[in-house]
């Protein structure tokens, strides 16, 4: 099997539409700034400075990341892993960043690039006080770039539709999945795991 080269893709794949390359616009429009305003849920990737790449999953309620005008955009970091890979992509990589939001209940998504900066202003972190607690610091993006992506790749996997939802039972906890790779001492199989998995189902 031989891997495509960069000459394979245009033999492959036809040339965007006009519209399709119109679409990309160099700020958020209104109707951008609208659907991040109803948007729980983005995915922020960054890329250090070796090249490696990181996405991570963000959260809050609908509008927890402030549209500021037309070119900035301000995602308050609440507490986690504190693994904080993305923050050291941005402060250390090449600053650039996607964000990908969602709309539950939409199946076009929105695409924001740019490049980002930390903050932890006092006067901002007080400004984004969410769950009765301010964020530790928050990620401003210098946007460059937004367009929404058509509908079909939610479309195709049935992520909003109530009849593909899965029972939460079937698969463990994160706290048992944890338990399972972090055990010291002789570690459980994986097929010994594989069959908690099956009594479960």
């Amino acid at each position: 099997m031989t891997d495509l080269a960069a000459s394979d893709l245009a033999t492959i794949y036809p040339q965007p539409t006009a519209r399709v390359i119109a679409k990309a616009r160099p700020e958020i429009d209104v109707h951008a700034r609208k659907f991040i305003e109803m948007s729980p849920f983005c995915v922020l990737a960054t890329s250090a400075s070796d090249g490696s790449v990181d996405a991570s999953p963000r959260g809050g309620t609908p509008g927890f990341v402030s549209v500021a005008g037309p070119n900035e955009l301000l995602m308050p970091d609440r507490s986690g892993n504190n693994r904080i890979d993305s923050f050291r992509n941005i402060v250390e990589g090449s600053g650039f960043v996607q964000l990908i939001f969602f709309v539950p209940g939409i199946d076009e998504t929105l695409r924001v690039g740019g490049r980002g900066r930390l903050s932890a202003d006092p006067d901002l972190l007080a400004a984004m006080i969410e769950f009765g607690k301010p964020p530790r610091a928050v990620l401003r993006i210098e946007v460059k770039e937004a367009y929404f992506h058509c509908g079909k790749a939610l479309m195709r996997s049935k992520l909003w539709a109530a009849d593909t939802r899965v029972e939460r039972q079937v698969f463990p906890s994160i706290s048992e999945v944890i338990h399972d790779q972090t055990t010291l001492g002789e570690p459980e199989s994986q097929e010994a795991v594989y069959e908690r998995y099956k009594t479960q189902l």
